[in-house]
């Protein structure tokens, strides 16, 4: 399985996959640091699961989702973002995203994350 994980924050990159490979041993787990270079990896790798920040540079988060729903519209998505404005939730909302994380993306939200990943992926 492979995972894709776009935030321009190396530390919140680096916590998330260390999250992720905690609970989803088998996943195989891929970065990029801004909207732009995520929707270019996302092409090219295709994963099963993308995580997006939405505040980043170059192509923001709620863009590049846009972006990879247009090339795939069954991509499986999941936010992780400091921005919880209900506006914003009810925003991407609409793109059909598995869920809206909000960080700090934790041990406790990465478990949850993973035991939908594990159900889904049958």
């Amino acid at each position: 399985m492979k995972v894709l994980i776009v935030d321009d924050s190396a530390f919140s990159r680096a916590t998330s996959g260390n999250l992720i490979k905690e609970f989803l041993g088998e996943a195989d787990i891929f970065f990029a640091n801004d909207g732009q270079d995520g929707f270019e990896v996302y092409k090219r790798i295709k994963p099963h699961y993308t995580f997006v920040d939405l505040l980043m540079p170059n192509i923001n988060g709620q863009d590049m989702i846009k972006l990879i729903k247009e090339y795939n519209s069954s991509a499986k998505i999941f936010v992780i973002s400091a921005d919880v404005q209900k506006y914003v939730k009810e925003e991407i909302a609409q793109y059909n995203i598995m869920a809206f994380i909000n960080k700090p993306f934790n041990e406790e939200k990465a478990k949850m994350v993973c035991d939908i990943i594990r159900e889904d992926f049958k």
